[in-house]
């Protein structure tokens, strides 16, 4: 399928590494310029060398990192993001953006009562204000010529983990909220803004911070019995940031293999066993 993205350009935040680097190769697969930020140089290099190899007919390493811009930046950072933008709106023809992903996020695992000042206000610009920044920088330069805004929410959107996830799960609540907001902002002008929730995904983090055996334990709820592929994810924001999805806008795609749809998907599983 053509998703249209060749030669446009496109950003990605937090694309480094996890499901954002997922994001940028399936990006560069489609011809797409390419530009991520992460807040560490090495990163950045890292992860520029490591897209660079993606096997695409017809193209070299080098001819790849010519579509491959990395930049040092905090995202959630609203002068180093407006910086960004401009950086991604250079690299194309008539000084647009046409898809821009929120991807930046992060969690810090505590009970309920248990949250300083300090790690409120990390949890909220990482989680939020981040997604509000790109949003703004991206919107400035769609209303020319339209474009697609992916905001990377999260299960615990729907579905927060008690004792781990409760300002993350509030945070990723907004985002989805926001996203529908800005969708009937920017519509006039054909910018069009929708959310995704990814449910558990078998990131090199997740795979380095829980055991196989918590790992089977978190899947006994999801319907197809594993968790996502970080390309798995990364397929659904490239639809969703292409025109292949021309109208979609104001909606949450949720993508978690069914997790927590249904009190007891083992039923399937079990049956299937004894068939």
């Amino acid at each position: 399928m053509d998703y249209k993205l060749k030669n446009k350009s496109v950003v990605v935040t937090g694309g480094s590494k996890g499901i954002g680097f997922a994001i940028c190769r399936e990006f560069l697969k489609e011809g797409a310029i390419v530009t991520f930020n992460a807040r560490k140089k090495e990163e950045v290099d890292d992860a520029v060398e490591e897209l660079s190899l993606t096997q695409i007919e017809g193209e070299t390493p080098e001819s790849l990192k010519s579509r491959i811009h990395g930049v040092v930046c905090d995202g959630t950072d609203e002068s180093a993001v407006t910086e960004l933008a401009k950086s991604a709106a250079d690299k194309s023809e008539d000084n647009s953006i046409a898809a821009w992903v929120n991807n930046i996020g992060t969690n810090r695992a505590r009970a309920g009562e248990d949250y300083t000042d300090d790690e409120l206000d990390y949890l909220i610009s990482a989680n939020f204000k981040a997604t509000v920044f790109g949003t703004q920088a991206a919107a400035h330069y769609m209303k020319d010529n339209g474009g697609s805004i992916v905001n990377i929410a999260s299960l615990a959107a729907r579905a927060a983990t008690t004792g781990r996830s409760t300002i993350y799960a509030a945070m990723k609540a907004a985002v989805v909220q926001y996203s529908k907001t800005v969708a009937g902002e920017y519509g006039a002008y054909n910018v069009r803004v929708n959310a995704l929730m990814p449910g558990y995904t078998l990131t090199p983090l997740v795979a380095s911070t829980f055991t196989k055996e918590a790992l089977d334990k978190l899947m006994e709820n999801n319907l197809l019995g594993r968790m996502a592929k970080p390309e798995e994810v990364a397929k659904a924001v490239l639809f969703l940031a292409s025109p292949v999805s021309s109208y979609i806008t104001g909606t949450s795609l949720e993508i978690s293999g069914g997790h927590n749809t249904v009190l007891n998907p083992e039923y399937a599983f079990l049956k299937k066993e004894n068939e």
